[in-house]
């Protein structure tokens, strides 16, 4: 009778679980896909890059051996543990694919959560046939079915190079996804607000990521306790194209299940909306007299954030610049993959110019997010009473807007000292070289104001045209892809700094159309009805 009683328990705890989890996937069908192909294409692209670029067994083994080497890259990359193009796929691509793995799946696991308590629609939704605990299921197994995905087309687009590590590599990504969604899913248990939860768990991803590089930095296998530490170096570990290490499965396994269990347990113990690190009652030090002091109150923690992210990337890639040189040395199709991301001038700058660009691809994802913090505050319902007082529409948004423009210009400017610092020289030059993708960034948050504007329904779009972006600027140059697929992406129109010289004509016409597109979108804002 105790167990029946246990298990009748248990089913309404879980009650509405698949009615969520659909309307979790049909809420993600543009998030989720967009996650999911950016990510694949990176992986599934790399073979023929490798083949192209390291043709002959003395190829690869040559770059191995340069790698065990060079512990700046072995910090960027991880180690490598075979010469095999599959190996040296997993080595190139398996860290970054685990992050994005980690990156989707917070962002679907706080979406589903947190994020539905702050707005209020989770509490709609309890007062029907739902159980306690069926939201955060259904979070859950939406990460889990796009984790699910990505690794299927992982391992059947790299079949062909090896079942075995074609599985475990499509695993490994998986599962480091699997463990940031169950971290997520703590964090959103604690904490009061969604911002703050997807924030802290960013930030236990960098902390991982950190974790990894000083472990590989140290040692050329990767045998640091440091490195296993951090489920990106259980990735690394993991082995895939280089006699596979199937126990490291386990770790996955037994984290995911460990912290699953530990928000599942923190969520039957706490209200609705409720959290066990509360939001600090007022009053409020400081002045908050305008909507620009809000805005700024509300997102300085973001730019805090991004901008000592974008200054260590910055030290770090140019503290590598001389040792990506030497790696590359007179590989003639390295050389010209490297040139095409960064323009036709030496090796030393074209590096430079391409990681500059790479940190204005994600400059992209900053400026979305900030500009969708309207959006949030809209449907929430908390900008109905700023704007109940003496503010308009266009001075209550103008205050996250500048601080979403203005914030990408800091940390752009940010990552210019930390490559100046990194590198030890071109301070100038690397300062306009990171200014100069401001434009390209601008057009991309016009287009975030612009949706939320003109169809705030469609707001969230603006991530699917982030990520089609980075899309074109990270796997583009390798597939050697034509011209004009590049030039869909504003970034392909910026002049390659430096190294390059300074064309005025395109960047002039970047920051007109992002000047019409925010334009566009403030007119619509002000002509619509309020969403809630």
């Amino acid at each position: 009778m105790t167990a029946f009683a246990v298990r009748r328990g248990s089913s309404r705890q879980l009650a509405g679980t698949s009615t969520l989890l659909r309307f979790a996937l049909r809420r993600d069908r543009l998030l989720i896909p967009v996650w999911i192909a950016v990510n694949a294409l990176m992986v599934l692209s790399m073979p023929n890059t490798l083949e192209g670029l390291y043709g002959t067994p003395a190829e690869r083994a040559g770059l191995v051996r340069q790698m065990e080497s060079n512990s700046s890259l072995r910090a960027m990359v991880g180690p490598v543990f075979g010469d095999s193009l599959g190996a040296l796929t997993a080595w190139r691509v398996g860290i970054y694919a685990g992050s994005l793995a980690a990156v989707m799946s917070l962002l679907v696991v706080v979406r589903h959560t947190r994020d539905e308590e702050e707005s209020g629609r989770q509490e709609l939704v309890a007062s029907g046939t739902v159980g306690r605990r069926a939201s955060l299921t259904a979070a859950l197994l939406a990460a889990a079915v796009a984790n699910t995905v990505l690794a299927l087309l992982v391992a059947a687009g790299l079949t062909g190079r090896g079942t075995a590590g074609a599985l475990a590599l499509g695993l490994g990504i998986a599962g480091v996804g699997m463990v940031f969604a169950t971290a997520a899913a703590i964090v959103a248990q604690l904490t009061e607000s969604a911002r703050l939860a997807r924030g802290l768990t960013a930030a236990v991803l960098g902390a991982a990521f950190v974790l990894r590089a000083a472990g590989d930095s140290a040692t050329a296998d990767g045998s640091s306790v440091l490195t296993w530490l951090s489920p990106l170096g259980w990735l690394e570990h993991l082995r895939p194209y280089a006699s596979e290490r199937w126990w490291v499965l386990a770790l996955f396994a037994g984290a995911v299940a460990l912290q699953g269990a530990v928000a599942y347990a923190l969520a039957g113990r706490r209200d609705l909306g409720m959290s066990f690190l509360p939001t600090r009652p007022g009053p409020a030090s400081g002045r908050l007299g305008t909507a620009g002091a809000l805005a700024w109150r509300l997102q300085r923690g973001g730019v805090l954030g991004w901008s000592i992210g974008f200054f260590l990337a910055g030290v770090v890639y140019g503290g590598m610049t001389e040792g990506a040189a030497d790696l590359v040395g007179d590989n003639a199709d390295a050389r010209r993959i490297i040139e095409r991301m960064g323009g036709q001038s030496g090796l030393t700058d074209a590096f430079l110019a391409s990681m500059i660009g790479m940190l204005g691809l994600v400059a992209a994802l900053w400026i979305v997010a900030s500009v969708l913090r309207l959006h949030g505050e809209e449907t929430s319902g908390r900008a109905e009473p700023v704007l109940a007082n003496a503010v308009g529409r266009l001075r209550w948004a103008a205050g996250h807007l500048v601080i979403a423009f203005g914030g990408a210009a800091l940390i752009m400017l940010l990552a210019g000292l930390g490559f100046a610092v990194g590198y030890g020289r071109q301070t100038g030059p690397l300062l306009a070289a990171c200014l100069v993708q401001l434009p390209a960034v601008w057009v991309i948050g016009g287009v975030a104001v612009l949706l939320h504007g003109v169809l705030p329904r469609a707001a969230v779009a603006a991530w699917g045209v982030a990520g089609a972006v980075l899309l074109i600027g990270w796997v583009g140059p390798a597939l050697d892809v034509p011209r004009a697929v590049l030039d869909v992406s504003p970034f392909g129109h910026l002049p390659k700094l430096p190294g390059g010289s300074m064309e005025w004509g395109p960047v002039s016409v970047l920051t007109g159309v992002a000047v019409v597109l925010v334009a566009g979108g403030l007119a619509g804002l002000r002509r619509r009805d309020m969403t809630t």
